[in-house]
């Protein structure tokens, strides 16, 4: 259904900060909230104008009694011009957020379930689970260390561990005409 549909918000300065679906876009577009962007110009609009942008014929659009528009794809919102400051939790996603999904003994870059958290001095030597003390690790690496630390194992870590001060928005569904946007690779120009 297209009012599911995933929509990229963006904040006033146009930084990715959350996603939404195509039904909620449209509630912020008719309440002042939001502008709709037109990824082909980048161009913005409120609700009466997007009512006019012209649908191609492939696109997915959301048909009303007296409208058929343009289902959006991304909104930028028109009050909110940072992302709230938050102290990061710790749990096993944030520290593979805060250490880029790469291995921090071997470097590899891997998704998620590729990777473990690895305690850098041992549970077993009464280490805790505390951002200071874990790190990414692949599984090769995390068993070679076992139980040592990365001294006595003969291996370095590539970064300290250290509590984020913050973390990038979390943007877990992505498609492909976003990249601009969550990439940071918007044109020069735009916002």
């Amino acid at each position: 259904m297209v009012l599911e549909r995933p929509t990229l918000v963006l904040n006033k300065h146009w930084t990715p900060i959350d996603v939404t679906s195509v039904l909620r876009a449209l509630c912020k577009l008719v309440d002042g909230h939001a502008r709709a962007v037109r990824l082909e110009d980048y161009s913005t609009h409120d609700f009466a104008s997007w009512t006019r942008v012209a649908c191609a014929p492939d696109s997915p659009r959301v048909r009303t009694a007296t409208c058929d528009l343009l289902a959006p794809e991304v909104i930028v919102l028109t009050f909110y011009d940072r992302v709230p400051e938050r102290k990061p939790a710790f749990s096993r996603y944030n520290v593979l957020r805060r250490d880029g999904y790469t291995c921090q003994y071997c470097g590899a870059h891997l998704p998620a379930h590729k990777l473990t958290v690895d305690h850098v001095l041992p549970r077993a030597q009464g280490g805790c689970s505390v951002w200071a003390n874990c790190v990414a690790a692949c599984v090769p690496c995390n068993r070679r260390k076992r139980d040592r630390t990365p001294e006595t194992a003969g291996m370095a870590l590539r970064s300290r561990p250290a509590r984020p001060e913050q973390l990038p928005p979390r943007i877990v569904h992505h498609e492909p005409r976003w990249a601009p946007f969550v990439l940071g690779q918007r044109m020069q120009g735009v916002g």
